[in-house]
């Protein structure tokens, strides 16, 4: 089925997708890092902190990994998340992320993912979010509505969902389709008792369709 007309249906049902504020690539890099596994009130706030504490990426990377924990501690799982934004910092050449913009958006991904525990959705976040590359980040409401739907096949992790998914989606609405399906699994799609009933793809789902059999 084709992708434009799942938007075109999820445009209709829930209007235009509103993108937030875009944030410098390498800032955008460490909040997604700071919202793994938490919510996206406390990683922020956690963000705020740090950089209140640590002006400076500089700072960030030489500070004492104690110290950058007491300020990450209000997102949870400061301890495991510190040495990991640490890490990527030291990592890199230059403390600046724009130029992989200039890069064919494979490749950036693969730059990117070869950073200390950064995976496919951290590193799709940052190249749409703050660079405008077309792909797809694939968090858990997108890949419930995939496998529901029938875009990826059954058994499909969430990490080979990434370049399927942004093969089948038009490039000029990469943004749009990620905002959208992730509002139609916050509403509908969700992972307990899903609204079928009022879901405009029902008529496309697979697992929509299983359950009027």
């Amino acid at each position: 089925m084709p992708m434009a007309e799942i938007l075109d249906r999820l445009e209709a049902a829930y209007g235009s997708a509103v993108p937030r504020t875009r944030r410098p690539a390498l800032d955008e890099l460490v909040l997604t890092i700071l919202s793994q596994n938490t919510s996206d009130r406390n990683s922020e706030h956690a963000y705020a902190r740090m950089r209140e504490r640590f002006p400076a990426w500089e700072d960030v990377r030489d500070a004492p990994e104690a110290e950058l924990v007491e300020a990450l501690r209000p997102g949870g799982l400061a301890v495991q998340k510190a040495p990991r934004i640490q890490a990527v910092l030291r990592d890199l050449e230059r403390l600046d992320l724009e130029w992989l913009a200039g890069l064919p958006p494979d490749e950036a991904m693969r730059w990117l993912v070869a950073l200390p525990g950064v995976g496919p959705k951290t590193a799709s976040c940052v190249l749409l979010f703050s660079l405008d590359v077309p792909v797809m980040p694939v968090d858990t409401h997108i890949h419930r509505i995939a496998l529901r739907v029938g875009l990826v096949p059954a058994g499909t992790s969430a990490d080979a969902a990434h370049a399927l998914l942004t093969a089948m989606t038009p490039p000029e609405r990469m943004l749009e389709a990620h905002l959208l399906l992730i509002r139609h699994g916050r509403i509908t799609c969700t992972a307990r008792r899903p609204r079928c009933e009022e879901c405009v793809l029902v008529d496309l789902c697979d697992y929509g369709r299983s359950l009027r059999t």
